[in-house]
């Protein structure tokens, strides 16, 4: 939800619960009220009964029957009361309602006692003896016999109950009551027009900060290098955030995003620049090295022909043969932190065609044949039933996959001892990313740490635990780089499994042509 809706919804909410609470505060007022009227009006007429009639007690014995008939009387003028006569314990002795009571029927003495206490009360509520599930108002002045005993203790007390009109219902008939008014219809609709003139009031505060938003929106979207020059220090393309000519918050806060991106801006293109000339520079430099490398190379493997025959240069030619791996390694170091540069420019393309990839696994098994049988390793391309329906066909670079393919090849024949197999193999199936051709290269080899495979494929790391068993060494960190980037740049995926001991296999997914 946005700002501006929640907002308007908080505004609109406090107004509701604003009318809920008036009107609720008026209904409560006026059930007092009615509550204390009704008390007020009870009492002065008991008051009025008990100073005109002060032996009520003596009359209902002298009177019998009759007397219930007198009660009736006193109260015909009293609409919604009823008088009852009770002794100190709340025992109805007689009364003027209809609904006949059954003997010894009791009322709780204690808003009678309250009711008629010296203690002025804005009202009390007590039972109804027709009604004993409610409340209602009553009034009680006590009763005593005629005596001539002015502190003689109280033989009873005259009770009235009064029953309202407008709370005859309860609290909700009042409330239904209330709500009919003219005046709380009155009450809503100020309460709507306010609520509607803030949502306006919040919708025109918070339209620049939507405006801004939206800008700041396309930037991000846009990402830096659209925004990025070919100079640091130059002004750079406008922003056109809106409002940063103002001199409220959402002006102070444009002209600040506008100066951060300004910034970033500057130090993006100043990074772009160093991070080209880096590139630039480890190409060159490659190149550079490649070619004395080459040199030292073929100077070795003459002296080493040349030395084969001779028993006196054994020692020479071990050497001779550490210099040369060392070269060796050296030169596909540089041959791999060039390659690694040139992948890595923002304006490298791919050139891309479609190919079943199973021809290429023949051709990378040619090519590292001879070496996989000096090392006592069986290397072999796993025949795919499906492939005559459905060939891996896929539109990669031929030479960079090839590279990625041949990468894993190496690195698996480095890690695997005598008597090890290979085996690659492609197929095309139906994967997580839909249809998906696939190559996978696995061994039987040493295998690798479980801790090791996240960490696989980023640049210069190297397992401490992994040494390769052909030369007892251990990688570069870049083969396998190299493989995800390139990997990467065709829009595929790797997965790796392996077990310490077991082997490794390693699978590249591409989307299918």
């Amino acid at each position: 939800m946005k700002v501006r809706a929640k907002i308007a919804l908080t505004i609109f909410l406090t107004g509701l619960f604003t009318v809920l609470g008036v009107v609720v505060a008026i209904v409560l007022a006026y059930e007092r009220f009615e509550h204390e009227s009704a008390y007020y009006r009870a009492d002065a007429f008991l008051k009025r009964v008990v100073t005109q009639h002060n032996d009520l007690l003596g009359m209902r014995e002298r009177f019998g029957g009759d007397f219930t008939d007198f009660l009736a009387n006193l109260v015909l003028y009293e609409p919604d009361t009823q008088l009852y006569l009770l002794d100190t314990q709340g025992t109805v002795l007689s009364t003027t309602g209809t609904t006949p009571l059954p003997p010894g029927f009791k009322v709780r003495i204690g808003p009678v006692l309250e009711a008629a206490g010296d203690t002025p009360m804005p009202y009390v509520l007590g039972d109804d003896p027709e009604h004993m599930d409610k409340r209602v108002v009553i009034a009680a002045r006590p009763l005593r016999f005629a005596s001539i005993q002015p502190d003689r203790p109280v033989d009873g007390y005259l009770y009235l109950v009064c029953r309202p009109r407008v709370f005859g219902e309860g609290r909700m008939a009042a409330l239904r009551s209330t709500l009919s008014q003219p005046a709380a219809l009155m009450v809503l609709a100020v309460v709507a027009l306010a609520t509607l003139l803030a949502t306006w009031a919040t919708a025109t505060l918070t339209r620049p900060l939507s405006r801004l938003t939206r800008s700041v929106g396309r930037v991000t979207q846009a990402g830096l290098d659209d925004m990025a020059s070919t100079d640091p220090d130059g002004p750079g393309p406008s922003l056109d955030l809106p409002d940063a000519q103002g001199n409220d918050e959402f002006g102070q806060l444009a002209r600040g995003i506008d100066a951060m991106l300004q910034t970033l801006r500057r130090q993006w293109s100043t990074l772009r620049r160093l991070d080209h000339f880096r590139r630039e520079g480890v190409s060159n430099l490659s190149h550079d090295l490649r070619s004395p490398l080459t040199a030292t190379t073929a100077c070795l493997e003459t002296l080493d022909a040349r030395w084969a025959g001779d028993a006196t240069r054994d020692d020479d030619r071990r050497l001779v043969a550490v210099a040369l791996r060392n070269t060796q390694n050296a030169a596909r170091l540089v041959q791999s932190l060039g390659d690694l540069a040139r992948l890595d420019e923002p304006t490298f393309q791919l050139n891309a065609e479609v190919l079943d990839l199973g021809e290429l696994l023949d051709d990378v098994v040619m090519r590292f044949a001879e070496r996989a049988r000096l090392q006592g390793i069986r290397l072999q391309v796993a025949e795919d039933p499906g492939a005559a329906q459905r060939p891996a066909l896929a539109a990669v670079d031929i030479e960079l996959f090839e590279r990625a393919v041949a990468n894993l090849v190496d690195n698996a024949l480095k890690f695997s001892g005598r008597g090890s197999v290979i085996q690659l193999s492609a197929g095309h199936h139906t994967g997580d990313h839909g249809e998906v051709v696939s190559v996978r290269v696995s061994d039987n080899g040493s295998g690798i740490a479980a801790q090791d495979i996240p960490h696989l494929f980023d640049r210069f790391y190297q397992s401490r635990s992994s040494v390769a068993p052909a030369t007892g060494e251990g990688g570069k960190g870049l083969g396998l780089a190299i493989v995800k980037r390139i990997v990467d740049l065709h829009g595929g995926w790797l997965q790796v499994s392996s077990e310490p001991g077991r082997g490794t296999d390693v699978t590249l997914e591409l989307p299918a042509a």
